[in-house]
């Protein structure tokens, strides 16, 4: 998979890591990014094609993908978080964490794995986290829904495998981007991930762990879990 020459499709390009993205594949030689946003009027770089999409509307999913017919990257970008918990939280809000990240993700991904068929099989990115692997109390529907991203990702990996479709991963912890604005620890800077997600793409590789603490999490995961919970506790 090569970044110079593709043609691309960000969603959730109006801000954050999406708007990121959208920049560096233009600075990459990507031969056309399609910014999408539910309102693309606030969608502001230049040389981009702004695009509207919602990925939680299915009729919205199958216009862009029949505008967006030469697509040959898709970054599943969109995303968000609404500090919600599982016990307690309204079921509403929990079921829109799970219709974004996961039935959004998939929604996408649908509509657009013929696309990517048809123009030589392309890659797909899935923006993920950290928090695919670990939970955090008031956080718990976010984490239920990446860590449903991430299975949905790696599922798709096999599906596509025979269209020749690269389906990579990115993992990190939190960026410094208007989503995690109320977040008081460490945060990485949003145009470092999206760098080494294109890097790692143009490597062939199916999973980009971005920061120090994605990888810190992804190793405990093979450990006791009480001993990642009570370090973090500390």
């Amino acid at each position: 998979m090569r970044i110079s020459g593709s043609i691309a499709l960000v969603t959730g390009a109006n801000r954050g890591i999406g708007r990121h993205f959208a920049g560096q594949l233009l600075e990459r030689g990507a031969a056309k990014v399609y910014a999408t946003a539910r309102n693309p009027e606030q969608i502001d770089i230049p040389g981009v094609e702004r695009l509207r999409l919602d990925i939680t509307d299915p009729r919205s999913v199958e216009e862009a993908a029949a505008v967006a017919s030469d697509v040959t990257l898709l970054v599943n970008n969109a995303g968000i978080s609404t500090s919600t918990n599982l016990v307690t939280g309204d079921l509403g809000t929990i079921r829109s964490e799970l219709d974004t990240h996961f039935y959004g993700t998939l929604s996408m991904v649908r509509a657009f794995a013929p696309v990517l068929g048809t123009n030589g099989g392309g890659g797909i990115l899935n923006v993920l986290s950290a928090m695919s692997w670990f939970s955090y109390d008031g956080d718990n529907a976010y984490g239920v829904a990446k860590a449903a991203e991430w299975s949905l990702t790696n599922g798709i990996r096999l599906e596509l495998a025979g269209q020749g479709t690269l389906v990579t991963g990115l993992h990190l912890g939190a960026a410094d981007t208007d989503m995690s604005a109320n977040y008081d620890g460490d945060k990485i800077d949003p145009a470092d991930a999206v760098r080494a997600a294109l890097d790692g793409i143009e490597a062939d590789r199916v999973e980009v762990v971005a920061d120090e603490w994605s990888a810190y999490v992804k190793a405990s995961v093979a450990k006791d879990p009480s001993e990642f919970y009570a370090a973090t506790a500390r």
